[in-house]
């Protein structure tokens, strides 16, 4: 199908159409989510609703190849992973569909890319190839064309002139971090910002213990002197993100959305407000698969928006693990 239609939807309708007519796509033409598919006897024919698509475990991206696409692989993605675990794989056959999708929710939620100064406090990922935050970081940097954007690893006085100068010129400035090297920032030096935008990226990548994102994000708030934290919500196995502008509350692209499952149940689904696994559909996911039940927990309220509240203590998702290949 054409990917023009992922990135033309403008109301539920279109999402819902496009989803379905993509789960039909993919389980013509992915093995691996079909096979599952089959072991939780769908009958493709009757699958009439989001809520009755199966959705792969995420760990599937670690031992199988997630392919619904023939065409030649552009670039593969991996996970960080500790020493002896399995990273994630994500197989990416068209890269104008990931560079479309983070282009223009960027633009969606931020505005044009060219008004600010991009700064990506990324050392864990830089350090390590495969990273698909640091191609879209790359991208960002590259499409704000300021001469001041780029990556910084553990060169942090050089980064704490850069922000003030920037900030105090009157200059919209976007540093993206991951979790512990901002907290790294605010522990040696102390901010008054009032252009920037600090977003965190998670993770502390067993730098630091991990904490609950209040605590974290009361530390940055304190340290930069922003009113707000905001996140970026992604991960190896999607091709979109959605971001939160405060508060841990997410809000996806047009063509992207989550459903919150029943722990106890992973094919049925939780009203708003309550706690459980988070599913994701990322139509842009269109040749690898759309469909994917993660680890993370979450709660929706009745305007759609998320908010992120950690990730299961066990690594299996219950009723999920179906598949032994």
């Amino acid at each position: 199908m054409n990917p023009e239609k992922i990135f033309s939807i403008t109301s539920e309708q279109d999402f819902n159409e496009v989803a379905l007519e993509i789960f039909r796509f993919q389980y013509a033409n992915n093995s691996v989510y079909r096979k599952f598919s089959n072991l939780l006897k769908t009958n493709p024919k009757k699958v009439n609703r989001i809520e009755n698509i199966p959705f792969l475990p995420i760990d599937l991206f670690k031992s199988h190849t997630v392919l619904s696409s023939e065409e030649t692989i552009q670039k593969t993605f991996t996970s960080s992973g500790t020493t002896g675990t399995k990273t994630s794989k994500h197989h990416v056959t068209d890269l104008s569909i990931y560079e479309k999708s983070f282009n223009l929710a960027f633009k969606q939620f931020y505005g044009e890319i060219k008004n600010y100064v991009v700064l990506a406090l990324l050392p864990s990922y830089l350090e390590r190839d495969g990273s698909s935050l640091i191609y879209m970081a790359q991208h960002l940097i590259e499409n704000s064309t300021h001469p001041d954007s780029g990556f910084y690893l553990n060169n942090l006085s050089e980064l704490k002139e850069k922000l003030i100068s920037l900030d105090k010129a009157g200059q919209k400035v976007l540093l993206i971090g991951v979790s512990f090297a901002l907290l790294d920032l605010v522990e040696d030096f102390q901010f008054k910002l009032k252009n920037t935008i600090v977003m965190e990226t998670g993770g502390m990548k067993g730098r630091r213990k991990e904490m609950i994102r209040e605590e974290l994000h009361s530390i940055l708030k304190n340290g930069f002197g922003t009113e707000s934290i905001h996140s970026e919500y992604g991960m190896t196995e999607l091709l979109s993100q959605a971001y939160s502008a405060g508060n841990g509350v997410f809000e996806c692209p047009p063509w992207m959305k989550i459903l919150i499952r029943d722990p106890e149940d992973a094919q049925s689904y939780l009203k708003n407000n309550s706690t459980g696994g988070i599913n994701v559909i990322d139509l842009a996911n269109i040749n690898s698969c759309s469909f994917i039940a993660t680890q993370d927990l979450g709660k929706k309220s009745k305007n759609n928006s998320i908010e992120i509240m950690g990730r299961f203590d066990n690594s299996d998702i219950r009723g999920c693990n179906l598949l032994v290949l």
